[in-house]
């Protein structure tokens, strides 16, 4: 028999290689719209495809829904901009048990198809007990028909 002993006060699911959270374990997920070419596995999951792609220009929402609250060191967002010049903003925020929803982060990117074409963030963090993310990403601020994007997603 496997046996681990866990902290009462933390419900982390096992991680796979690279310490990621396995999120077809751990979430159920929650997207306003998705390109049936490029769902939104694509990103959450490694090696499913090259990342998620929304079916309608505009803000677009994706909500990860914990089975069981979890304890996050670790955000990872990369974006790739497409062949369009644009300011595309996100806002990424936390919510857990009992609590409102709660600002991680909020960050503009200049995309420039002949210049800086990719976005990688991680961020560290210390949220306990969380029990849902949620990302919105506005793919061009100047309200323009851009198609949002997200290539990649890790939590740890």
């Amino acid at each position: 028999m496997r046996k681990t002993i866990i902290s009462a006060g933390r419900n982390d699911l096992p991680t796979p290689a690279g310490g990621w959270l396995d999120l077809d374990r751990a979430a159920r997920v929650e997207v306003i719209s998705e390109d049936p070419s490029h769902p939104i596995e694509a990103a959450l999951l490694p090696d499913r495809g090259n990342g998620w792609r929304a079916s309608q220009p505009g803000p677009q929402t994706i909500r990860l829904v914990f089975d069981s609250p979890q304890f996050l060191r670790r955000i990872r967002l990369r974006f790739v901009g497409g062949t369009t010049e644009r300011t595309q903003e996100f806002v990424l925020r936390w919510v857990g048990e009992g609590l409102e929803s709660r600002e991680v982060v909020r960050q503009q990117w200049n995309f420039s198809p002949s210049g800086t074409n990719e976005e990688l963030e991680e961020y560290q963090v210390d949220l306990e007990r969380v029990t849902a993310l949620e990302l919105v990403v506005t793919p061009d601020v100047s309200g323009g028909e851009s198609i949002a994007s997200l290539a990649e997603w890790r939590i740890a």
